[in-house]
Formats: C-alpha cells, structure tokens, sequence
C-alpha cells in the first residue's frame, strides 16, 4: 500500500483538502510547542482524522438509525390504526336516506337505511376516515380509535341548545311561547 495512511483517507473521501491543511498547521504548532517543553510527541494527525471521521460516522449513524425508527413506528401506528377500522367497521347500514355531515370544512353525504340514520342522529355512533372513503363504528371502536388518532373520526355536530349559555337560557326562560303558533 502505497501512500500514508493520510493520503489514503483522503482517497476514500473521509478527509477533504480544507481540514487536512487545517490539521497540518496544528500538528506544526504542536511540534512547535513541545520542542520548547521537550513533552510527549503529539498524536498523529492521520490518527486524529481517523478518530474524527469514525466519530461524525457514528453520529450520521445514529441520526439515521433514530430515522428509521420513528419511521416504522409510525408505520406500525398506521397499520393497527387500519386494522382496528377494519375489523370495527359495521356493514350492512347502505340505504336511500341521505346523512349529512361536516369533514373539515366540505359537507359529505353517506347514505345509510333508517335504523342507522337514527342511531347517528343520536350520537350511538360514529363515522370514520377509511382509505379513500368513509364507515360506520361504534362508540366503543371509536373510543379506541380515538386513543390512537383522534383526526380519523368524524367529530359530533353539537345540538344548538348545548351551544347557547345559561345565562341566554335564563333570559329566554322569560318570554312565554305561544301554544296557537303555526310555522
């Protein structure tokens, strides 16, 4: 093998021009020092590019490793999430009423049978982002779900009465609503 160990690594590409001068003139500067103190001879400077390039490899490593693992885990997250969808999911509520629901900011329509509607209506289930379309699961599915991922389901529209204050109760409480009124 011809060549120091120095020009070798700076062959395989561990070492680049800029930081072998910068390491020369430090070695030079410590030759320097030392022959004045006659103390121990200074390491190598090929052993110290060594131990720095072996080091930013182990860190670039680790960086990578830690990566990859918040990668599968999410992946692993995904994978449960879909397949507690899946196997919660309920078949067989298709039918000709129309329930309207809000996903973000567009009103989606699921069409589901009158025993269902009715069932959604009274909040006794819930509706879930699946793959590129939308399904039924119940409370207790969804509670699970929602450990894992609340932005999959479908959140609850909320009554109006719910919305309204005690205070705006009270106040309405006062004025008496007329038994002969026709809309």
């Amino acid at each position: 093998m011809a060549g120091s160990l120095f020009d070798q690594l700076k062959k395989t590409g561990l070492v680049d021009e800029q930081r072998a001068k910068k390491l020369k003139k430090e070695k030079y500067q410590q030759t320097k020092k030392n022959k004045s103190k006659n103390g121990a001879q200074p390491q190598s400077e090929a052993a110290k590019l060594a131990a720095e390039a072996a080091q930013q490899k182990a860190e670039k490593d680790r960086q990578l490793n830690l990566e990859r693992q918040q990668a599968q885990a999410a992946k692993a997250k995904q994978a449960e999430l879909r397949q507690l969808i899946q196997t919660n999911q309920i078949k067989g509520y298709q039918g000709d009423i129309a329930y309207n629901f809000a996903d973000g900011t567009q009103v989606k329509t699921l069409h589901v049978n009158s025993n269902f509607h009715k069932k959604l209506s009274a909040s006794q289930l819930r509706i879930a982002r699946f793959e590129t379309g939308y399904v039924l699961v119940s409370l207790d599915a969804a509670a699970k779900i929602s450990q894992r991922d609340e932005s999959v389901l479908i959140p609850i529209a909320s009554d109006d009465n719910e919305a309204m204050s005690q205070a705006d109760k009270d106040y309405y409480a006062q004025f008496e609503i007329p038994d002969d009124l026709v809309w």
